[in-house]
């Protein structure tokens, strides 16, 4: 396993779970995509930037209270990283609590985050990789 690309995505995680965007830049590349679950894959909404991720973020951050990342697993797919675990949100207005099994697939180049995948539930995002379990 790549620890420096596994390294990365924790540290990109973490700065999420802090609602930092900023250092959360300093793993992206320039031209980084964040294709997000849930509404926003519906719509089909991609952002792709780091202006773009930021107001994501931002947008994700107002309607959440919390948005807590808690790792369960983690896989070497040669250029990617598929994290797996828990997403933990709390409604800003409602104070409605989720916590819900969450997938994200990192595509890394030049050891930055090029690419983020979001996935609601883990089989859904190990299928996506050619995996089973």
């Amino acid at each position: 396993m790549s620890q420096e690309n596994v390294a990365t995505v924790r540290s990109a995680l973490e700065a999420w779970n802090r609602r930092d965007a900023n250092l959360w830049t300093d793993y992206a590349a320039p031209q980084v995509e964040w294709i997000p679950a849930g509404p926003a894959s519906v719509e089909g909404t991609v952002y792709r930037g780091y202006d773009e991720v930021a107001r994501g973020l931002d947008s994700l951050w107002q309607t959440w209270d919390e948005v807590s990342f808690e790792e369960a697993d983690v896989r070497d797919l040669d250029e990617a990283v598929l994290w797996l675990g828990r997403l933990k949100l709390r409604g800003a207005a409602s104070q409605v609590e989720l916590d819900q099994e969450f997938a994200l697939r990192f595509v890394l180049r030049d050891g930055k985050l090029a690419r983020i995948q979001s996935f609601i539930g883990w089989r859904q995002a190990l299928q996506a990789a050619g995996l089973t379990d």
